[in-house]
């Protein structure tokens, strides 16, 4: 840290992105990136030549790109905000949305450790409520809180999802309030609540390209809400990037919308990859919460989770582990494809059979 930081800059603790080593090859299971690759539809649009465009600004409308995600999820485009991936949204979100002065925010203790990087970052005070016992979010603790809610729906790292109806009550309970509701996983068997958009003018859905539609690379994310909360978070980005999407991003994302039947038969493989990996798992011992998202969360009586961790790295295979107390038992463990999964349990196996043998 230098000496010309800001002083409110100081004691912000940053995110810590999951690993990307490249001092081998690895099997990646350890931030949520899809196994497979992207439709020909999309690798077909950034090879047009729009490419030799590249010296020109992007529309910074997006006009194409919201008119596809408009017509696919049935909304107006005016119901639609793209940004550089859904964390730009959420950026955004908190700056528009969490004002100190007015109120604070309220988010899960255990949940996407952005969260609290935004919070501190604009000095909103942050209501970390617990999960429950059981690891899920509990509805009734957000209603009537009286502050900017933000949920990750199914949540990170755990997978567990709230029903339409739970949101519903978060929503409506809180008029006064806008509601994020961050839907990165909800493609691998969650409920969407997008829907309530059109019911509930302080609702907003945030998607993102990364996990369901192959496009982690691309940085690309979508919000759906009314139309007054679109034109906020307009303003904001009118205010601080207007370019903030690339062209050949923005053709591929338009491109997917297209192929969307493709995409979504890829996430059916996934929830049956997960099925799989949940039965072995559960088999060898281990606890597996109830996944609606691309990856478990699973822990085990024989073995720790930094342990597991560590093992599995030396072996060639990434997942992401948690410092954190009351998780650190756990490993978050993406789905990949099934040849993936049945390498991960075999050297989950492997590994539970050497510990066995040391005692």
């Amino acid at each position: 840290m230098s000496r010309f930081l800001a002083e409110r800059y100081a004691s912000l603790v940053a995110y810590t992105p999951g690993e990307q080593p490249t001092d081998m090859k690895y099997i990646k299971l350890n931030t949520n990136e899809s196994p497979f690759p992207p439709s020909k539809g999309v690798l077909d649009a950034i090879n047009t030549d729009a490419v030799s465009a590249l010296r020109l600004y992007p529309d910074p409308e997006c006009g194409i790109l919201k008119e596809k995600i408009a017509k696919q999820y049935g909304f107006a485009k005016e119901n639609i905000f793209v940004s550089n991936g859904s964390d730009d949204i959420l950026n955004f979100s908190f700056m528009a949305f969490c004002d100190g002065k007015k109120c604070g925010v309220a988010f899960p203790e255990i949940s996407y450790g952005f969260y609290k990087v935004y919070a501190d970052l604009y000095g909103v005070d942050a209501k970390m409520l617990p999960l429950a016992e059981d690891f899920s979010v509990s509805a009734e603790e957000y209603c009537n809180i009286g502050r900017t809610v933000v949920i990750a729906n199914p949540n990170a790292p755990t997978g567990i999802a709230l029903s339409v109806r739970e949101v519903e009550r978060i929503v409506a309970s809180n008029p006064d309030h806008v509601v994020v509701i961050d839907e990165a996983y909800v493609d691998f068997g969650a409920e969407s609540c997008i829907e309530l958009v059109h019911q509930y003018d302080n609702l907003l859905v945030v998607r993102t390209y990364s996990k369901s539609f192959s496009m982690a690379g691309a940085r690309l994310g979508f919000a759906i809400g009314g139309r007054e909360l679109i034109a906020d978070l307009d303003k904001i980005k009118y205010s601080t990037n207007p370019y903030n999407i690339n062209r050949l991003t923005l053709l591929a994302g338009a491109a997917a919308m297209d192929d969307y039947d493709y995409y979504m038969e890829n996430c059916r493989k996934i929830v049956a990859n997960r099925a799989y990996t949940t039965e072995a798992l559960t088999s060898l011992g281990f606890e597996v919460l109830p996944s609606k998202a691309n990856f478990v969360f699973a822990r085990s009586k024989k073995i720790g989770g930094e342990a597991l961790y560590t093992k599995l790295k030396k072996r060639g295979i990434l997942v992401r582990h948690f410092k954190t107390e009351k998780i650190k038992d756990f490993n978050r463990i993406t789905i990949g494809t099934l040849g993936e999964m049945k390498s991960l349990v075999a050297a989950v196996e492997a590994i539970l059979g050497e510990a066995a043998g040391e005692e």
